[in-house]
């Protein structure tokens, strides 16, 4: 039987893993998250593709509680998606240190008790942007400039030596760039959509900046894919294909007819910020066998479709300029 543990199985991805999971005929689901999601989350609850997950509460930062989960459940499988991630922050937070070290020991444990495989979540932010921003996972260097990308990389290196010494099946998927269902809202995408329905200015900056996106739901399925594969090593989680984001942004203008709300130029962008971040994916549709599901266009459009339907009278009448996308 393939049992799989889901940490962040609350989080802006992990919450869209479980279906996912599910799909690729992982038997038995088992989810763990800080808070009761079962019962506090009516997306989940009302989810048929979520009605067996078997839900845990656990802090995964103490060693002892991701022990006696692990010791618990006694997964074959490990989709680690938890992490630190609130926008503007989790960049320079201490917190991705408490993160690796905590990580490490929920592999260990994993070992430890029979696990088989297990797939973690890196970041495009482990690559160095100092060059053409095309990342091949096999060829661009890895130089990550931030806390969070230097602590992403080293719980690489450790998977990879523990897989190596106790015969594990591993992979790392680096993520790019994602939009989608539960965004936070003041990252890009969805701050200019809740501008918008706000009959607001959406205030930008030039939006020059070449990225990959994904829809949410893609992502969860690629990583949902990787997992029930037996592909190793680094493989790169992303559409392969770049847009800018003033065409994004142009895009959710043209989708709520209020493209005479968008004003780009008139906020200054990052000074650190990469003209171009592409990925490279021929692993993941070559080796994983996957593609993604969703255009730009149907994924920004189901998006909307999220946001009408979960964007109260209180939030309605919040302001935030745009955030930029956040790997």
């Amino acid at each position: 039987m393939k049992r799989v543990l889901l940490t962040g199985a609350t989080g802006f991805i992990g919450r869209h893993c479980l279906p996912a999971l599910a799909a690729r005929g992982f038997e038995e689901i088992h989810a763990v998250s800080t808070r009761e999601a079962a019962t506090s989350d009516d997306e989940l609850k009302s989810d048929a593709a979520t009605a067996g997950v078997r839900w845990h509460r656990a802090d995964l930062l103490s060693g002892v509680e991701a022990e006696r989960l692990i010791a618990s459940v006694r997964p074959s499988h490990l989709l680690h998606m938890a992490w630190y991630a609130e926008p503007g922050k989790y960049w320079t937070s201490p917190l991705n240190e408490e993160w690796r070290r905590a990580s490490v020991r929920l592999f260990e444990a994993f070992a430890e008790h029979g696990g088989e495989r297990v797939v973690a979540a890196g970041t495009c932010a482990e690559y160095d942007w100092g060059g053409d921003g095309y990342c091949v996972e096999s060829e661009t260097p890895l130089a990550p400039a931030t806390p969070y990308g230097k602590a992403k990389h080293a719980l690489h290196g450790a998977l990879d030596e523990l897989a190596r010494a106790r015969g594990l099946s591993a992979a790392w998927g680096r993520v790019f760039f994602l939009y989608g269902a539960h965004e936070h809202p003041q990252r890009l995408v969805s701050s200019v959509i809740r501008a918008l329905l706000r009959d607001e200015a959406a205030r930008c900056t030039h939006g020059e900046q070449l990225r990959d996106f994904l829809y949410v739901r893609d992502v969860a399925d690629a990583f949902a894919a990787l997992l029930a594969s037996d592909v190793r090593g680094a493989v790169n989680i992303a559409s392969g294909r770049t847009v800018a984001l003033k065409e994004v942004i142009r895009e959710i203008g043209r989708a709520l007819d209020r493209s005479h709300l968008i004003q780009l130029g008139v906020l200054p962008a990052p000074t650190n910020e990469p003209p171009r971040l592409a990925a490279h994916t021929a692993r993941l549709t070559q080796e994983v066998n996957w593609s993604p599901r969703y255009d730009l266009r149907a994924g920004l459009q189901a998006t909307i479709e999220w946001w009408r339907r979960n964007m109260g009278e209180s939030r309605m009448r919040e302001s935030r300029p745009p955030s930029p996308p956040q790997p």
